[in-house]
């Protein structure tokens, strides 16, 4: 079986989206049609805002899919005017807005939307969303207008924020450059901040209804909702505010932060047993365990700890077992004991969970002790937040209490685009920096990282059930693409480098794994997979097992946005991972101190990822093509969404 290369790239063979660049005077920006989305808000290289958009909000949070037609397109030298029709259909929900986007001569942008219900439905948000980009604010000064008129003197939060930093908000503005304000100004609604580093997203975000305004709101068919957003400025440009032009990405090797973390992958959700081929390869991973959740309160997890002791065993490595505490926690964790004692897991940690806590209660853990002490005294016991960052970040947990605290990460809470998806990765860091900052020198363990939520945490009610031929919500057809796995190597750099204790990723196999089953994907349709193949992304995860015992680099790239490095030291041989998170070519020049002049470079893009995931084994033994350093680096050219392997001998002193 082949796979086409639209499919190989990002896991669908929808076309890569379009994107209008735009001035408005000295600032430049970018436009994507398809979803209403203005992003990269720059003058010069300062970048002003991340993006700016509208969105519709169901009743559980879900983010209604626009579909867009340009109605209007006047783009000149240093001004330009779109105008654009927005229909929001999903299930019951219809709501169609109009929208018009304008920048003038002296840099003012204006965005503004005009909508209405063309049924009658449940939502928890309707309108705009300004993102203020956090590379270079957090810790700097802002001047907030309230809905009242009052000025409120801030600062944008520098360590992420559990609560709202600004609320009843109108306008905002902070200095771009030295005797230059910009200004944003959010008109039909009250808007108030939220920090969105709390789920990984590389923004505050200024949004509106404020959240203290009940939620779900009945909208009733007809209702209309106007809103605008005006950027603008007081004092003078500076001259030099000019673009620069690109000449490639360059990666710049540092020194050795420390050894690699565990790294693991979870139990596969549908529940197959591992066959002879993929206890094989996941073996060659390396792994340092695997994750299983047990939900105390089901019928069947006698059956699923007993599979997954089975499939510890196979795979020679221990477990990470997850508790799930229900109503009757002691009847629970005393009905436990048995299992453990006849199944006799090799368990690495034990994590503490109930149905009703966001962040476990120090209670359920000095309870889960009591009889997991029994079973082995030596095996740590901690707990989190099953969920994201955020609940753990707004109940912080006594440090006194654990051995180690955890929480989850995945990158698609508020969008969904390729785009979107890679900004987050440079957040996952800032999470773990975070904790630090409230639970001290406790160890910090993720687990576990997935491309899509596993549950959602926040809903105010049932989702409905995907038509036959519609994935899980829990799927991601990107799972199987090379753009998956130039996330995963992004995920990988920051996390390992961040000083963690442990990482669990994904699962084994099937849709959510790094390889598919050998029956392949249920719905080949939407889910177009290699039966018996691997993913992508397994090969990352192998490249990293080649070199476990080594020693992680501090690696800078010149653009994260669009390269990023993962660097790894053994021995003699410096193991570089470079990926390409866009979808056009990047030149990538590779310098560090120490490195030889020779490195060998093998591929993983849309010329090979087919073999590479039919015959892994085969494709694992590949050195790749020689490579001679020119001048103090390493050049290179990666296909869109590649991941390139180096393998750079260390300069002999």
């Amino acid at each position: 079986m082949t796979i086409p290369t639209s499919v190989l790239l990002d896991g669908t063979d929808n076309p890569t989206p379009q994107r209008i660049s735009l001035r408005a005077g000295a600032l430049m920006m970018q436009f994507e049609p398809e979803l209403a989305f203005l992003r990269y808000v720059r003058l010069g290289r300062t970048e002003i805002l991340r993006g700016l958009y509208a969105a519709v909000r169901d009743h559980n949070w879900g983010t209604v899919a626009p579909r867009v037609t340009l109605t209007e397109r006047d783009v000149r030298v240093d001004s330009f005017r779109l105008a654009f029709d927005v229909t929001c259909v999903q299930n019951d929900i219809d709501f169609l807005w109009r929208g018009t986007l304008t920048g003038d001569p002296d840099g003012a942008v204006t965005f503004t939307f005009n909508g209405e219900a063309r049924s009658a439905f449940r939502r928890n948000r309707i309108g705009f969303c300004v993102l203020h980009p956090v590379e270079d604010l957090p810790g700097s000064p802002c001047r907030v207008e309230k809905t009242d008129g009052s000025l409120e003197e801030g600062v944008f939060p520098l360590h992420i924020s559990p609560e709202q930093p600004f609320m009843d908000m109108r306008a905002i503005s902070h200095e771009v450059a030295p005797g230059l304000r910009a200004s944003v100004r959010m008109e039909g609604d009250t808007f108030e901040m939220e920090d969105q580093r709390n789920w990984t997203d590389a923004s505050y975000k200024t949004y509106c209804t404020p959240l203290a305004v009940p939620y779900p709101v009945e909208v009733a068919r007809g209702t209309r909702i106007r809103q605008r957003v005006t950027i603008s400025f007081t004092g003078d440009f500076p001259e030099s505010a000019q673009d620069e032009a690109s000449s490639g990405v360059t990666v710049t090797l540092g020194d050795e932060i420390g050894a690699l973390p565990g790294i693991g992958l979870g139990v596969a959700s549908h529940g197959q047993p591992l066959s002879a081929s993929e206890i094989r390869r996941l073996r060659a991973l390396n792994l340092s365990h695997l994750r299983v959740d047990l939900n105390l309160e089901a019928d069947d997890v006698g059956q699923t700890l007993s599979q997954a002791v089975e499939q510890s065993r196979q795979l020679d490595i221990p477990l990470e077992v997850a508790l799930h505490l229900g109503e009757q926690p002691v009847l629970q964790l005393d009905d436990l004991v048995p299992l453990l004692d006849d199944a006799k897991p090799n368990v690495i940690r034990w994590i503490v969970f109930h149905r009703d806590d966001e962040v476990t209660d120090a209670r359920w853990v000095r309870l889960a002790r009591r009889f997991l002490d029994d079973y082995d005294t030596s095996i740590p016991v901690g707990a989190g937040a099953n969920a994201y960052f955020t609940e753990l970040n707004r109940d912080r947990p006594d440090p006194a209490t654990l051995d180690f605290v955890c929480f989850s990460i995945n990158p698609q809470v508020h969008a969904f685009d390729n785009a979107s998806l890679s900004e987050t990765l440079p957040m996952q860091a800032a999470t773990v920096e975070s904790a630090r900052q409230f639970m001290g020198e406790t160890p910090i363990v993720i687990t576990p990282v997935t491309l899509k939520p596993r549950f959602n945490p926040n809903a105010t009610g049932d989702d409905p059930q995907p038509l036959p031929d519609e994935l899980p919500s829990q799927v991601d057809p990107r799972q199987m693409s090379l753009f998956g796995a130039a996330w995963t190597v992004g995920s990988l750099k920051r996390l390992l480098s961040s000083g963690i204790e442990s990482v669990t990723y994904y699962e084994t196999t099937g849709w959510r794994g790094v390889m598919e089953t050998e029956d392949g994907s249920p719905i080949p349709t939407a889910f177009r997979s290699m039966p018996g193949g691997v993913y992508p992304l397994y090969h990352v995860f192998a490249e990293v097992a080649e070199v476990r015992d080594g020693a992680v680099l501090d690696t800078e790239s010149s653009d994260a946005l669009a390269v990023e490095a993962l660097a790894v030291r053994r021995g003699d041989t410096t193991r570089l991972l470079v990926a390409n998170l866009t979808p056009e070519r990047q030149t990538v020049t590779v310098h560090g101190d120490g490195l030889g002049g020779q490195a060998y470079v093998l591929a993983l893009d849309e010329t090979s990822a087919n073999r590479a995931m039919a015959a892994p084994e085969v494709f694992r033994t590949r050195q790749g093509a020689a490579l001679s350093k020119s001048g103090d680096g390493f050049t290179l050219e990666l296909l869109p969404y590649a991941v390139a392997r180096m393998d750079i001998s260390i300069m002999e002193s």
